[in-house]
């Protein structure tokens, strides 16, 4: 592995950095603390800093040489709502909210690689590090592209990097095309007449028509959609009534679906409608259904991928990057500024949880797991692909 040896050098001090975030969350829009350190710490450094882009995100922009061209790199900040397990003395100082998801470590990778970059300045045009709030299910890569992101800071591409549990450190792992899956929720509300369970005669049973509808969704998926389209609809709601003997008047039900492409997407989303209101028609109920596409798929450019797994393979050697890796059907609002530029999102492993110091949980080392940490070890890793990747997109001639 051929870390920069002035940032392995800078291990100590980027562990405090990361602990310390580690041990103050934020949730959503509420990065306050974290955007303060990350824009204080890129000001000392000699970039250009601007505050508050889609809420609490920080733009940091260095400039070098005489060319136009320019790139994008981005990191996300937020924490989650989930109560820490761990005991050791990182750990969040917040109760209710933790980094399980190493956020605080792929903002303190990106805090490294622009250090290096503002000291030795060794490319020519314009690097500009995104430090994103609110990826946790609010959507701020979004709100970072309505506040003008790529606008004000033009990108040719656009790079982004999560921590992988499971995948050995020192490896890397990225797919060309599809490599998280979109996000979308939907309800459906059924609407009949109530009355005695005794006499369902008398009604228009919702409950009968909702199950039906339950059954039938799955229809979509193995008979409307292209097998070789992957796809999961998952029904996780059904609620009606509140008496043993009371037909209600109404019933819903809920869930989630994630696909590969739009067009999966899109196919399901007509069909659930025309579906959910056929079949309670037939029971003489109506349906109204909701549809909500939080995030898209995350969808890699090839050439953009074929060029980070270069400057991949230059830092970890060709043994240790998966070109390959198996999409997952998580989801990752990057999927915004792919919808917007060309780019690449790939993992980098963050082990098998045996760095965890002594005081963790008992659970995993996984995403979204009370028990989780970032592995510090990568912080040299990753910083060096950030810089590596800066030097030779846009190369000095």
């Amino acid at each position: 592995m051929k870390t920069i040896p002035e940032i392995a050098a800078w291990q100590d001090e980027f562990t405090a950095i990361r602990r310390d975030l580690h041990a103050h969350p934020e949730l959503r829009y509420d990065e306050h603390r974290t955007a303060g350190l990350v824009a204080e710490r890129l000001e000392g450094w000699g970039l250009e800093v601007t505050r508050g882009l889609g809420g609490t995100g920080v733009v940091a922009t260095l400039r070098a040489g005489k060319s136009f061209r320019s790139v994008g790199l981005r990191a996300d900040m937020d924490a989650l709502p989930v109560p820490e397990h761990n005991q050791f003395p990182h750990r969040s100082r917040h109760p209710g909210r933790m980094h399980a998801c190493g956020h605080d470590g792929h903002t303190t990778m990106l805090l490294a690689a622009a250090r290096y970059l503002a000291g030795r300045r060794n490319f020519d045009g314009t690097a500009h590090f995104i430090f994103q709030p609110a990826e946790e299910g609010g959507a701020g890569a979004r709100a970072m592209i309505e506040g003008g992101l790529f606008k004000r800071f033009p990108c040719e591409a656009v790079f982004g990097i999560h921590n992988w549990p499971g995948l050995p450190v020192g490896h890397f792992a990225v797919n060309p095309g599809a490599i998280m899956a979109s996000s979308n929720e939907f309800r459906i509300t059924v609407r009949g007449k109530g009355g005695h369970a005794a006499m369902p005669h008398n009604t228009r049973d919702p409950v009968f028509a909702a199950i039906q509808i339950a059954n039938g969704l799955q229809g979509i998926i193995t008979r409307n959609k292209k097998p070789v389209d992957t796809a999961v609809l998952s029904i996780t709601q059904l609620q009606a009534g509140e008496a043993s003997n009371v037909i209600p008047d109404e019933a819903s039900l809920g869930g989630t679906v994630r696909t590969f492409n739009i067009e999966a997407l899109d196919l399901i989303d007509s069909r659930m409608r025309q579906l959910a209101a056929a079949t309670a028609a037939a029971h003489d109920c109506t349906a109204e259904t909701g549809f909500e596409r939080n995030y898209p798929p995350t969808i890699n450019s090839p050439a953009e991928t074929e060029f980070a797994v270069s400057v991949m393979r230059e830092v970890c050697g060709a043994d240790s990057v998966i070109t390959n890796v198996e999409p997952t059907m998580g989801a990752e609002d990057f999927a915004f500024m792919l919808l917007e530029k060309p780019g690449c999102y790939a993992f980098i492993g963050n082990g098998d949880g045996a760095h965890r110091t002594s005081g963790h949980g008992e659970g995993p080392c996984m995403l979204h797991n009370a028990s989780y940490d970032f592995n510090d070890e990568l912080i040299p890793m990753g910083a060096t692909y950030w810089v590596r990747l800066v030097e030779r997109y846009l190369p000095r001639v």
